[in-house]
């Protein structure tokens, strides 16, 4: 029994470990499935840091890029600036190649006195080192030779001139298989200064029997552990057995050489400021008459024609400042000119229409009594009546538009505004254009809005503006319909026409609203209008505090736009219909379309 339940017990022993581990899996799950509320809190600060380092970075950036197109744009703008950054910018590049070859033709020098004086030294150390006894007759490998290096090298000249920094002096002495069994030195340096090269260059001279004095540029280390130094070393043969090396410190001459280009950097950043303090003044004596001028020219552009320079000494800016007055003077002359003669004119044509008036009555009174009579005549002078009736009805249409326009001149024009629906004022204006169009096989197509389009206007001027567009439409419409759309917004009301004739060159889209002016004056015309219809539409928009405008390309046709404030003496801000060869295509359901 205790047998069978020591098994049993394993076994029930077993399961709550399988318990335990299935418990830590699900917490473990249940971590990873959800973290603790302090690795939230973690996590939601590492994320805002990163938002926040983002958010800096992006501003950062941001102001990088409006300062460099701040710069841009001064840049272009400024011709001072670009003539000073430009003279920096050369002369910077030209002091920095001159300072640069300069500091090598310094360096060279130096090097090359340095090794002439090193070689003078080396070859007075030859004689005297030659001039010993036993140098040619002392073996290296005899006890003799210890004590004539030794010899060599308290006798030999360590100086290159006086007061000078000594040179550090070894002696070599060499078996015949050419290694380096013996030597003496003297000096504060390490003997590791003498280059490997110098050495095997010196062997080579030697075994060839040559004596001439080879050098290589090297780097000294103190005999007592200090920083090392730039040195140049310096060997000659003496001999067939021994070897006579110098080791020359290079301070003084790196001394001299940081002095001189401490001087040329310091030099050339004063020339370089000097230069542009130089090019800042020259610039700004023809930068500023030049920035006057543009300055009294943009007062002449908007009506100020007093403006002048002022005139300093006899130079060339002199004479600009002189020009620009003379100028400015015979420009104010011809406009004073252009002033009285045009009130002259206004004067005349007012005067002139309203003389004509009585007699133009009195010749009506005739000519309508002969047109009711007209049947009672022959045929030729029935025909002349009528010619007669026609014709004094255009004279009158022109001796109205000299009168209105005479009004406009003398400022006396004056509007009546009331409450009205330009909707009913487009249908009504639409009468004389609509009888042209039946005439030409064409029509008229109003595109509306559903509902009324009430603005504060004067009915008549408004009827006389409509009416000036839609028959100027149909009569270059090259027997084509017009389309006119009606829209308008909570500030204004818009009225366009569109015709699909001639169109505009471009540029007349401005001057279609001059006096008397016709795009093809030898075009055949129906209605014999007086070239004064668009002018006086303008004025009457003016009136209003509304825009009157044109668009037009050859052969798509032209439109004209009219927009009116609802409320009278409220500035425009907008209009309701866009300026365009599309404007006339309503959105879908917002306009009623009707025809003709």
């Amino acid at each position: 029994m205790k047998g069978a339940a020591t098994p049993g017990g394993a076994a029930s022993g077993t399961r709550p470990g399988a318990r335990g581990a299935g418990h830590a899996a699900a917490a473990i799950a249940g971590v990873i499935r959800r973290p603790p509320r302090r690795v939230r809190r973690a996590a939601g600060a590492v994320g805002r840091t990163a938002a926040a380092a983002v958010a800096l970075l992006a501003a950062a950036l941001a102001r990088c890029n409006a300062a460099l197109a701040g710069v841009r744009t001064r840049w272009r703008r400024s011709l001072q600036l670009r003539v000073v950054g430009t003279t920096l910018i050369f002369s910077v590049a030209v002091i920095t190649l001159l300072g640069f070859f300069l500091l090598q033709q310094i360096v060279g020098g130096l090097l090359q006195n340095e090794q002439k004086a090193a070689a003078t030294l080396a070859a007075s150390g030859l004689n005297v080192a030659e001039s010993l006894p036993g140098v040619k007759t002392v073996s290296p490998a005899s006890s003799n030779a210890e004590p004539l290096m030794y010899d060599m090298v308290t006798q030999l000249p360590q100086e290159k001139n006086p007061g000078a920094t000594g040179a550090a002096v070894m002696i070599n002495a060499l078996r015949g298989s050419g290694a380096d069994v013996l030597g003496w030195y003297e000096g504060p340096y390490r003997r590791s200064g003498i280059p490997p090269a110098l050495i095997a260059l010196v062997q080579q001279e030697q075994q060839r029997g040559d004596s001439r004095a080879a050098s290589e540029p090297t780097s000294l280390a103190l005999a007592d552990g200090g920083p090392a130094i730039p040195g140049l070393a310096i060997g000659v043969p003496v001999g067939r057995n021994y070897q006579l090396y110098y080791l020359f410190p290079l301070t003084q001459e790196q001394q001299t050489l940081a002095l001189v280009q401490r001087t040329i950097i310091v030099d050339g950043l004063a020339l370089v400021l000097l230069l542009a303090a130089i090019a800042s003044l020259v610039t700004r004596w023809v930068v500023v008459p030049v920035r006057q001028a543009a300055r009294g020219a943009r007062r002449l552009s908007t009506g100020n024609l007093g403006e002048r320079m002022e005139v300093r000494g006899a130079d060339d800016m002199a004479a600009l400042a002189t020009s620009f007055n003379e100028m400015a003077a015979s420009l104010q002359e011809k406009m004073r000119e252009l002033h009285e003669l045009s009130h002259v004119q206004r004067q005349f044509v007012s005067d002139v229409s309203h003389e004509l008036r009585t007699p133009l009555t009195t010749i009506r009174i005739a000519a309508d009594v002969l047109y009711d009579s007209r049947q009672q005549l022959d045929t030729s002078s029935a025909r002349s009546a009528e010619l007669l009736q026609s014709q004094l009805e255009r004279f009158e249409a022109l001796l109205a538009d000299l009168l209105e326009i005479s009004r406009y001149d003398a400022n006396a024009a004056t509007l009546e505004p009331e409450p009205v629906d330009i909707c009913d004022l487009v249908r009504n204006a639409a009468d004389v254009a609509q009888q042209l169009a039946e005439r030409r096989g064409a029509k008229i197509e109003f595109r509306l809005p559903a509902g009324p389009c009430v603005a504060e206007a004067d009915r008549r001027r408004v009827e006389r503006i409509l009416r000036n567009l839609l028959v100027n439409a149909v009569e270059h419409g090259e027997n084509g319909n017009t389309v006119v759309t009606v829209a308008g917004d909570r500030d204004a009301v818009a009225v366009a026409v569109r015709d699909y004739g001639v169109g505009l060159a471009p540029g007349e889209e401005n001057l279609v609203f001059d006096r008397f002016w016709r795009a093809d004056p030898a075009r055949a015309r129906t209605t014999g209008g007086t070239g004064l219809g668009l002018s006086i539409a303008l004025e009457d928009a003016l009136l209003h505090g509304g825009w009157l405008e044109a668009w037009g390309e050859r052969g798509r046709g032209s439109v004209f736009r009219l927009t009116l404030p609802r409320v009278t003496g409220t500035e425009l801000a907008g209009s309701p219909l866009p300026l365009g060869p599309d404007q006339a295509e309503p959105a879908p359901g917002s306009m009623a379309a009707a025809g003709d």
